[in-house]
């Protein structure tokens, strides 16, 4: 392997946050899913509230981390339901939360309220880092340049692209947050990545973590390009 080649089956793993955030998940997805991530050493686990405590016992004495969602995933949720769900994740043994953050809110002027939204979900989280969705596929590039400075003056540790429902992550809008949070904060792709070659080009544009629904696949996918002299 060339010096100036990174060995991105060892260092892609501790990129990605395995994510099943589906409306039909069994316990033994879930249970399945922790097993995958200690097996690739991914850096977390995101789920949905009701299988935090479940995955808090499947994960215990790992390394991965513990991951949900707040708001999830229009983002419309009361600020008072958002920092209920906020402290009660904690409670249950999230390590992190992803917050979708009031877009509608945003959108139509109201970026105080938004900002005020975001610290109480920070303080609730008592410390865990908490990443701000900002659905970047509905903002125009000041409406997302914006939304970070929102996003990091609230003391929230990362901003993040997209649920996914709406689109998904491009190199161009983490160049822009990357640029936009300036150091401040994290940046976090999401929304769409399905393959190796779009996981290392997200994290060579200036993303920090990647969340995806298929990162087994990509693994699996990765090493077979890695044999094959592709990667």
């Amino acid at each position: 392997m060339p010096e100036d080649q990174r060995d991105w089956p060892k260092e892609l793993p501790g990129y990605i946050d395995s994510t099943l955030l589906g409306a039909d998940v069994s316990r033994e997805r879930v249970s399945a899913v922790c097993a995958e991530a200690v097996r690739e050493r991914f850096f977390g686990v995101c789920v949905n509230p009701t299988h935090v405590r479940f995955a808090r016992r499947e994960l215990s004495d790992t390394s991965v981390k513990v991951i949900t969602v707040v708001g999830f995933p229009l983002g419309a949720n009361t600020r008072t339901v958002k920092v209920y769900e906020a402290a009660d994740a904690v409670a249950r043994g999230a390590d992190e939360l992803d917050m979708v953050m009031n877009v509608s809110a945003f959108l139509h002027g109201y970026e105080d309220f938004v900002g005020k939204e975001i610290e109480e979900v920070v303080k609730a989280a008592d410390g865990r880092p908490v990443k701000v969705i900002i659905e970047t596929d509905l903002l125009t590039i000041e409406q997302k340049q914006r939304a970070a400075g929102i996003v990091t003056s609230a003391g929230a540790a990362f901003v993040k692209t997209s649920t996914g429902f709406f689109g998904g992550a491009t190199k161009k809008d983490v160049r822009l947050l990357k640029e936009a949070v300036g150091g401040r904060a994290g940046v976090k792709a999401a929304g769409g990545i399905r393959g190796y070659e779009r996981a290392i080009n997200l994290i060579e544009a200036g993303a920090n973590r990647l969340g995806t629904s298929t990162a087994g696949v990509i693994m699996e996918a990765l090493r077979f390009a890695r044999a094959s002299g592709r990667v």
